[in-house]
């Protein structure tokens, strides 16, 4: 018989049937990213910058998306949860292009579709390396994050820096994403979990790094703008 979109998954070590709360920690601690989400909101300042404010939306909608999807776990919550993720990736990348290293709004937009070659081509070759295959979609972020910390090394320092750092975080919470069913014989609760809690911490600094970053706003512009 052909799945559905409603079909259960069982992907995770937590979970050991299709009911609600199957998965309580893994399901639990999305309220990180409802947290880093409201955290990062107020550090925003008045008025928010609106791609600012729109990854602390979809910081909280990551939150959203994954807690349905470790309760109400199917194709059609996974979709919502992985395409929150992708939304977050997308908006930032596109941020940071244009108000932190000043491109063009159609030059950050090209950037977008070379991000999708790239991703493409690089979760490709991290797909055929052990370990790192289950988790091969997010490795390409994770290293994307720490290129741009490279390149930008000399002329934004400490942009840089916050960039390498997240980096870091994500690397290790990716890992912890991709030990959870090699661990599940010796520790059944997994380390889904982790990915959660590493994650959130990871994008609300990733966000607070973009904060920090943001160019002022010519006066020219501003006068446009208003």
């Amino acid at each position: 018989m052909d799945r559905t979109i409603f079909d259960p998954i069982d992907a995770y070590c937590e979970r050991l049937g299709p009911g609600l709360w199957a998965e309580p920690v893994n399901a639990l601690t999305n309220l990180a990213f409802i947290l880093a989400a409201i955290v990062a909101a107020t550090r925003l300042g008045r008025p928010a910058p609106p791609l600012g404010l729109a990854l602390a939306v979809i910081l909280g909608a990551i939150g959203v998306g994954s807690g349905l999807f470790h309760t109400f776990a199917n194709p059609l919550t996974a979709l919502l949860d992985v395409g929150a993720i992708a939304a977050f990736v997308l908006v930032y990348l596109y941020a940071v292009n244009r108000h932190v290293l000043g491109w063009p709004a159609m030059a950050a937009a090209l950037g977008l579709l070379a991000f999708m070659g790239y991703a493409a081509l690089t979760g490709a070759g991290f797909a055929r390396l052990p370990f790192f295959a289950i988790s091969a979609a997010y490795w390409p972020i994770a290293l994307l994050i720490a290129l741009y910390g490279l390149a930008l090394w000399r002329s934004r320092p400490a942009f840089a820096r916050g960039l390498l750092m997240g980096a870091g975080i994500l690397s290790l919470s990716i890992a912890f994403r991709s030990a959870d069913m090699a661990v599940c014989g010796t520790l059944p609760l997994g380390t889904h979990f982790l990915w959660h809690i590493l994650n959130a911490v990871m994008l609300f600094w990733m966000i607070e790094t973009y904060r920090r970053a943001m160019a002022p706003v010519p006066l020219a512009a501003e006068g446009r703008q208003g």
